[in-house]
């Protein structure tokens, strides 16, 4: 869990990033979950992009996201949000506050 002030820090460093994945109309399944997971076991923080042809809730789809990939919100502006999670290993880690 991340505190808020964890949470200021991953938003400054979310503030220049690009999406790393779009979500459309077929929304998220197992091979989208397995693209995230490799992503964030790479980068710790993505933003990703819901597209507008996209059928799900917005809410719904970032809680999905969040449970299947066992990451920690940190901001949705929109139709992008952010997600992070800490690297296994040690190597090139975000170091938080």
């Amino acid at each position: 869990m991340i505190n808020p002030k964890q949470r200021a820090y991953l938003k400054s460093l979310a503030h220049s990033i690009e999406p790393v994945m779009n979500i459309g109309k077929y929304g998220v399944n197992d091979e989208t979950i397995r693209q995230l997971d490799l992503a964030l076991e790479k980068r710790e923080l993505i933003k990703i992009k819901i597209l507008n042809n996209n059928l799900d809730d917005n809410k719904e789809l970032v809680e999905l996201v969040l449970q299947k990939t066992r990451a920690e919100f940190v901001q949705h502006i929109g139709n992008k949000f952010v997600i992070y999670r800490r690297k296994r290993k040690d190597e090139n880690r975000i170091e938080l506050p």
